[in-house]
């Protein structure tokens, strides 16, 4: 079944194209919208990821040092290439080439996300699905960030809808390669506490600081919504 995982990952483009076009012409919501990714992507890796680690590798002390070693792998790339929609336009500036930089580099990671689906698919369909759940929604964010990146810089709005389709597509390519690859369970175990760090990290300190950088509780709501629904999800599949 692991074929599956490539048309699945599809759904990623779509998420990441309507997180540009949010970008591009909507403003209200999006912090409403980025509340739920953040709930979803937390909620994956604690709920999912990390016990599947668990039960793959079967040691404990290396699991979470796996885990740390994805959120510091993270925090490291995302510091040294600007990675963050947060920063003001005149900061940005400061980091040459941090447009394009930017949005190449968030290719690169959608790239690893369509890795991470195709891999998770090839340990059990329960597991891929959530970590496709999570990816598509923290991809509604890169979307949003491939095209701020580009436009904070001074780029056109054709030079950022041409970084977002690169940014949209290259998780199908990601996919493709994660089905095609054949790796141990224990392995597999590894890879997916790496994930689990990493998504700890984008959504613990990145999308959840900003979605609730003002009090709402519509906020709120939806961001413990997105940890209900991935915790229903996990426990429908896997009682």
């Amino acid at each position: 079944m692991t074929w599956i995982a490539v048309p699945l990952a599809g759904l990623t483009v779509v998420a990441t194209l309507i997180g540009g076009w949010f970008a591009l012409r909507l403003h209200r919501e999006l912090k409403t919208a980025i509340a739920l990714s953040g709930g979803i992507v937390v909620a994956v890796a604690l709920l999912d990821l990390i016990p599947e680690a668990f039960d793959a590798i079967g040691d404990g002390r290396r699991v979470t040092t796996f885990v740390a070693a994805g959120f510091l792998l993270f925090f490291v790339a995302e510091r040294f290439l600007v990675l963050h929609h947060r920063d003001q336009p005149e900061q940005a500036r400061a980091h040459g080439q941090v447009g394009a930089l930017g949005a190449g580099a968030l290719a690169f990671h959608t790239f690893t996300d369509g890795l991470g689906i195709g891999l998770a698919f090839g340990l059990n369909t329960e597991t891929g699905i959530l970590v496709l759940i999570a990816v598509v929604s923290h991809d509604f964010a890169d979307g949003i960030n491939a095209v701020t990146f580009v436009l904070s810089q001074g780029g056109s709005r054709r030079s950022a809808l041409r970084w977002l389709a690169l940014v949209a597509v290259a998780p199908l390519f990601g996919a493709l390669v994660g089905t095609a690859v054949d790796i141990s369970e224990s392995t597999l175990g590894h890879l997916l506490a790496l994930y689990a760090g990493i998504f700890l990290y984008i959504g613990a300190t990145d999308l959840l600081p900003e979605a609730h950088s003002h009090p709402s509780g519509r906020r709120i709501a939806v961001t413990i919504a997105g940890f209900a629904g991935v915790f229903l999800i996990a426990s429908l599949v896997d009682p």
